[in-house]
């Protein structure tokens, strides 16, 4: 009996045991399941991580006693739950990562390196002085295309002359734009490369010449060398298009874009400047390098006057007829637009990202002078991208003052934040946009969308009429038009069929557009028995 007591009274503390540890686990995790559901909320952050507002940048910009702090992501962007992968769009749902992924490179690498008979420079016959025209990127082609001219001709090539004459009135010298002593010592075993003209030389026989367009070898070693003869210098008076871009034997166009892409690098102030504003881009994530070429210079030198006033057009018109080396004075701005020959303006650009499905949230860097009319005609972008940065916006007037007032400086800014951009997107195939294009191909062909302006006029006045309307139908279609215009490997285009002489050069895609097939090889699979070929 007193064994039977015992046994009850154990069984009765046993329970009583189960039921405090089920209480105690019961308490635990109805504990762990209001933490999680709180934790699950947006975290909400104080002002100091939230992300700027145009006003406030541009009171940051503004002010003398505030600078710039955000250089690395703000912790907003690292601690706020991350996006959802889908976005609906006006196309339905598109996958973000489309949006960003670069195109397949297809393994193209650089190959620049010289061929097994490529020896050093031959002993010079004379010196080569080159005054480069145009702005920064038609000047950087013209000194890459002397510098193979150089090499040609057996030149030694004096540092060319920046153009300081042409519509921006840049006063800057080579070293100002550009690492001039990284340019000599790269170029050492191509050409001899000197700073300056040697003194004893100031009065020596010298010729200017205007080196034909588009000339090949024959030209320069038949013509032109042929002239050391009689001049110990030659002087080109202009650099652009001066050699073809077809044709030419391939250790002449490794030279070329060896000096494009490694020998021509900006001057460390402005490598340093440029590295700062990407950085600073990028602390609001993946962007957009829009450049949108809607200056006055570009407008008035197309005649492209589309959703200008006509006190706008006028000026634009004015200017044209003033500026003596324009030759194109009489333009008719509709048959410019409908050929596809103006560049996208603000608003158009607005409606392009988003029939390409890229969100409002997307950051784009603005790579321009100042937009014509200012606010005026960039506010609908700005409704639908309100983070709308630029060199301006990003950095401080102390930090771009070095480089006020010298406009191929400043277009060096752009260029870099360009090249290094996730997408970069040109509403005009201009000089920077051809060059931007080629130096992207060149790093691996990252995303480049060239917009078929041609195409896109015909869209975006359907919709002025009212006959198409933004949305999925509009998405579709320039989507699927410009589904091969994204920077993917090909080969550089050859002349329109049926053209002739000058004009049959002129409609060729420019050498530094695409370094495809001279500069970029189809690397082999590895289980090939092949390691490299050139196609």
């Amino acid at each position: 009996m007193q064994k039977r007591s015992r046994w009850r009274g154990l069984v009765v503390l046993r329970r009583l045991l189960i039921g405090a540890i089920c209480s105690i686990a019961a308490v635990a995790l109805l504990s762990v399941h209001v933490h999680i559901f709180l934790s699950s909320k947006v975290p909400d952050f104080s002002d100091s991580y939230k992300l700027p507002t145009q006003h406030e940048i541009g009171f940051q910009r503004l002010s003398t006693e505030r600078k710039w702090v955000q250089e690395l992501a703000p912790p907003h962007l690292s601690k706020a739950p991350l996006p959802s992968r889908k976005l609906d769009g006006a196309s339905g749902i598109l996958d973000l990562d489309k949006l960003w992924k670069p195109p397949q490179n297809r393994d193209f690498v650089p190959c620049v390196d010289p061929g097994a008979n490529y020896t050093s420079p031959a002993e010079s016959q004379g010196y080569l002085l080159v005054h480069t025209n145009g702005g920064l990127n038609q000047m950087r082609a013209g000194i890459c295309d002397m510098v193979a001219v150089a090499r040609i001709i057996n030149a030694t090539l004096v540092i060319p002359e920046l153009d300081k004459r042409s519509f921006w009135q840049d006063s800057s010298n080579f070293s100002d734009v550009f690492d001039e002593d990284h340019f000599i010592s790269a170029l050492a075993y191509d050409v001899k490369v000197i700073k300056k003209l040697p003194k004893e030389l100031a009065t020596a026989p010298r010729a200017v010449k205007h080196f034909r367009s588009w000339s090949g070898i024959d030209y320069y070693q038949n013509e032109i060398a042929s002239m050391w003869a009689d001049y110990q210098v030659i002087r080109a008076a202009k650099s652009d298009s001066r050699l073809a871009n077809n044709n030419l034997l391939p250790d002449i166009q490794k030279l070329r874009c060896r000096a494009c892409y490694e020998a021509l690098r900006f001057a460390p102030q402005i490598e340093a400047m440029g590295k700062l504003l990407v950085d600073r881009m990028r602390s609001y994530g993946p962007y957009i390098a829009l450049h949108l070429r809607y200056e006055k210079d570009m407008l008035a030198f197309s005649g492209c006057t589309h959703d200008l006033s006509p006190a706008e057009a006028e000026e634009l018109r004015m200017i044209r007829e003033n500026t003596a080396y324009w030759k194109v004075k009489g333009i008719d701005s509709r048959e410019q637009r409908a050929k596809g020959y103006c560049p996208l303006t603000p608003k158009e650009v607005g409606i392009f990202l988003m029939a390409l499905g890229y969100p409002s949230s997307t950051p784009i860097y603005i790579a321009a002078g100042e937009i014509y009319g200012g606010d005026s005609h960039m506010a609908d972008l700005q409704s639908r991208y309100p983070i709308l940065m630029s060199k301006e916006k990003l950095a401080s007037i102390d930090e771009l003052e070095p480089f006020a007032n010298h406009a191929s400086q400043m277009a060096a800014l752009d260029y870099i934040v360009s090249v290094e951009s996730d997408v970069f997107i040109p509403s005009y195939s201009g000089n920077m946009a051809r060059a931007v294009e080629g130096h992207r191909r060149f790093l691996g062909h990252r995303k480049t969308i060239s917009p078929d302006r041609k195409a896109l006029v015909h869209l975006f006045d359907k919709i002025e009429r009212g006959s198409l309307k933004e949305g999925k139908n509009l998405s579709n279609k320039i989507m699927e038009l410009h589904r091969k215009r994204q920077g993917s490997p090909r080969k550089r285009k050859g002349p329109i069929s049926g053209t002739k002489g000058m004009d049959r050069f002129r409609s060729e895609e420019a050498f530094y557009v695409n370094p495809i097939p001279d500069c970029l090889c189809h690397k082999e699979p590895p289980d090939m028995n092949t390691s490299i070929i050139i196609r």
